[in-house]
């Protein structure tokens, strides 16, 4: 239940304010249409009801926070990246287009590194998980705003995403059959086949569906708990903890953001590395599980 129905301390006044003009044909539609939907197909069988899993249906929170601060967030990222791109120059350039280009070459650095050669073919997805998560991660350090990775439904669409645009990667460059396939490891003797395969394979599906979960629950807990803690601590002795204590927690803040963006994207990177292989390469070779591992292993350091 607490997955879909945390709430934001206080709500922003932009979620207010949005509320106020749109929440109440948006409630009405909710209890026309989707409110019956979720009590009769899905938690009537569990004996219970929307209101109760997802709070009470009002005008004031139709649209709720997290997707109000999400789609901020979509249009923040494609605000900054026009900005940017409208200001490069390759003679004089500024600050923020030199700040801008490290952040490139590092990331496409890493995406060469985890994923291969051919990582250009993938790396347009990978930097619009690094750009959207950072900005919605930077959010939360800014008094109009509230991170919207400080919520659990949110970052597990993230990892849906993830989780989906690696598969259909695997199954679009290799079939579906070999994609399976690629699941149960490394090709044994006959007898270790029928012993040891079906165990790899069982291993492998378990821990490929509980990765959406794993994604969505470290970048959650992350930005959720730097979101609570710098207001348990501002709060703790006021005023004397509102003056250079909110400074130093931004700082810690804005750390905790890039490092939960980059392993966020250099999970997805060891993901999309793991069903793909450069055209000359052979899926089921060893080069490809060597340099899966090696990938692996330099991302966790």
């Amino acid at each position: 239940m607490f997955l879909f129905a945390e709430k934001a301390e206080q709500a922003p006044l932009i979620v207010e304010f949005i509320n106020k003009y749109l929440g109440e044909p948006v409630y009405r539609f909710e209890v026309a249409y989707t409110k019956p939907v979720w009590d009769h197909l899905v938690f009537s069988h569990f004996g219970t009801s929307a209101e109760k899993v997802f709070g009470e249906y009002t005008p004031h929170n139709a649209i709720p926070w997290y997707t109000i601060m999400f789609v901020i967030a979509c249009l923040l990222s494609v605000f900054v990246i026009w900005l940017l791109r409208d200001k490069l120059s390759e003679g004089d350039p500024s600050n923020s287009q030199m700040t801008l280009e490290a952040g490139y070459l590092y990331l496409y650095g890493r995406a060469t590194e985890i994923i291969g050669p051919h990582a250009a073919k993938y790396f347009p997805v990978v930097a619009t998980f690094a750009v959207l998560i950072l900005v919605s991660n930077l959010m939360g350090q800014f008094p109009i705003f509230v991170s919207p990775t400080a919520s659990v439904n949110v970052t597990f669409a993230l990892a849906i995403t993830s989780f989906i645009y690696y598969n259909y990667v695997g199954i679009s460059e290799n079939g579906l059959i070999n994609h399976i396939a690629h699941f149960t490891g490394p090709r044994l003797p006959l007898i270790l086949t029928i012993i040891i395969t079906p165990l790899i394979f069982s291993v492998e599906i378990i821990s490929n569906l509980i990765r959406p979960f794993t994604l969505g629950i470290r970048l959650f807990a992350n930005m959720f708990s730097d979101e609570k803690i710098f207001g348990e601590i501002t709060n703790l002795a006021p005023p004397y903890t509102q003056f250079l204590v909110p400074l130093l927690l931004t700082l810690l803040g804005v750390f905790v953001a890039l490092v939960q963006t980059m392993v966020f994207t250099l999970l997805s990177m060891i993901y999309i590395s793991e069903v793909t292989h450069a055209p000359n390469d052979h899926i089921h070779g060893g080069e490809h599980s060597e340099k899966t591992g090696e990938a692996v292993a330099t991302a966790h350091v």
